[in-house]
Formats: C-alpha cells, structure tokens, sequence
C-alpha cells in the first residue's frame, strides 16, 4: 500500500505570523505610547509579507489589531469604545464623500488631543482601495472626528508602490500621528527604525528570489 505523503508545512512564528525563517520579530521595538492604536486590518493583508501592521502591533503594547473589511457593528463598537476612551480616526480629508454617500465626519475637537490618555486611534490597515470600502461598510468609522497628519515625509516604503511620496506605511502614519499628537516626534523614532530594518529584511529576500 502506499502512504500518501503529507504535505510539509514551514514552521511558523506565533507572534508575528510568519514563517520563521522570516520571523520579524527582531526588529518589534516596544514603545509606550498614551495614546491606545486599533488597526482594523482587511483581510488581504493579513498574509501580504509586505504589510506593516503587525510589527506596528508587536511595537506598542496595549494596541489591538482586529481583521475584517465589513464588522458586526455591535463588535465595532465594542473595540471603538472600550475603556471609556474616545475613538478618532486617523485617515485625510476626503472631499469625494459625498458622492458615496458618506456623510462629512464630525469636526475634530482640538482640546481631545491635550488628554492623549482618554483617546484611542483607530486606522486602517489596507490599500487606499480597500481602506475606502472599509469606510463605507462600517458607518460607525464614518462618524468618528479624523485626524489628518501634517508637514508628512517621504515614505520609505520602498518595497510596495505607492502612487505618491506622501503615502505611507500605516506604521510610518501611526508613527507621525503619535509624534503629531504627543508633540514629541522623537519619542516614537524607534518605529520608525524598526521598520526600516523590516523594510531592508523584505529588500533583501526580494533580491534574493528575483537577482538582476
């Protein structure tokens, strides 16, 4: 009789999800932040060994992460208002709203971001495609007050295009976002060293698959 053979399956690492021989959890440089991250993560990205998300979640303690494109609002508002605290997008303006039927978000309260320590900042972690459609699924994001990063760098997301240099990374946007609020950029410049190691581990693999 002949065993059929079983199929071999990589080891792979439980914290950040990867396979080990490509574990990045080397580069997760821990930070304590007030401010508390949710990423709501599309589906697609879970596996995209170029997505930054998960080594943004292994960065900050405290922070959640929580896969889905169209959530049970019962279960949104459960991760949105947890804790007491007050929830604020972190996404631009997006004047072509309206012709999608989102109504225009709530003026953001200045005043909310002097108590960094009641507030939670939820992003989106996707393609600018795929974060529109998880906004336009899930009405509770769209009644949430947003906060649009400012005076924002170039992006050193050089292994996934973009199609412009002010696009970022959603670890780099969370980064600029925590400085941006804290008023001390140079608190969260850890996250940003973690992902250029990240970013040079992906390079590098990628040239390894694919030599000129």
């Amino acid at each position: 009789m002949t065993i059929p053979s079983i199929p071999h399956r990589r080891a792979t690492c439980a914290a950040c999800l990867r396979a080990q021989s490509d574990c990045i959890c080397r580069w997760a440089a821990p930070v304590a932040a007030a401010v508390e991250l949710l990423v709501l993560q599309h589906p697609l990205e879970v596996r995209n060994a170029k997505n930054s998300a998960r080594l943004l979640h292994l960065c900050l303690p405290g922070s959640r992460l929580a896969v889905g494109e169209a959530f049970d609002p019962a279960e949104l508002a459960g991760l949105l208002e947890a804790g007491g605290r007050t929830p604020i997008l972190l996404y631009p303006d997006t004047p072509g709203d309206a012709a999608l039927g989102i109504a225009p978000p709530p003026a953001l309260d200045e005043a909310l971001l002097a108590q960094p320590g009641l507030l939670r900042l939820a992003v989106l972690d996707g393609t600018w495609r795929k974060s529109r459609k998880m906004l336009y699924l899930n009405p509770a994001l769209q009644r949430l007050p947003r906060l649009a990063l400012r005076d924002v760098p170039a992006s050193g997301y050089r292994i996934r295009k973009a199609h412009a240099p002010h696009q970022l990374s959603t670890l780099e946007a969370v980064a600029h976002a925590l400085g941006q609020i804290d008023n001390d950029p140079a608190r969260y410049r850890p996250l940003l060293a973690a992902f250029d190691g990240f970013v040079q581990q992906q390079a590098a693999k990628t040239l390894h698959l694919n030599p000129s």
